[in-house]
């Protein structure tokens, strides 16, 4: 009996952990395809004038907001623009979104190109928030609530406070 008792007590921890280790783990969502990813939001990294910059927006979709962040476990606004600019066109930039417009050529709306900065004034009618353009109305941003994003311009939020574009010389051939 005793032996009984004590073949129990050693076992059933083996047991446990044989019954918890059946059990799969919660599967991790997965980004759709590149071309998916962007052939719902009607653009087509395979057309594009950089389609490294495609390939680096989709790396950082998802990521979460971070003030202040620069990496994939947070990222802002500024920092995700800076960081596009790097890996994109091997251009270094600083600073945060009133920082940014000092370095660009400002642009109307219907002068975007891919590649260009869309800024916004959202507090206090200053600039507070920006993002890179990617053609067809859209571009890629770090939003507080969603992370690495792409948006378009014509959505009522965007619309109401865009501001300007900008292009960095260098960035884009021009």
């Amino acid at each position: 009996m005793k032996l009984r008792l004590i073949l129990i007590l050693i076992l059933s921890p083996l047991l446990l952990l044989a019954q918890v280790k059946k059990k799969k783990a919660p599967v991790k969502q997965r980004k759709p395809a590149i071309a998916q990813y962007f052939g719902v939001r009607c653009l087509n990294a395979d057309s594009a004038a950089t389609p490294y910059l495609y390939y680096q927006v989709y790396d950082w979709a998802g990521t979460h907001y971070k003030y202040s962040g620069k990496t994939k476990k947070g990222i802002d606004c500024s920092g995700f623009v800076c960081r596009m600019y790097k890996d994109a066109y091997c251009i270094d930039l600083a600073g945060g979104s009133k920082d940014l417009f000092k370095t660009v050529c400002p642009l109307e709306k219907e002068e975007l190109k891919e590649g260009d900065m869309v800024f916004f004034k959202i507090k206090k009618g200053q600039i507070s928030h920006v993002g890179i353009y990617l053609g067809n109305n859209k571009f890629a941003h770090a939003s507080v609530k969603q992370g690495v994003i792409i948006s378009d311009l014509d959505e009522d939020y965007y619309k109401k406070y865009f501001f300007k574009g900008g292009r960095v010389q260098l960035a884009v051939g021009n």
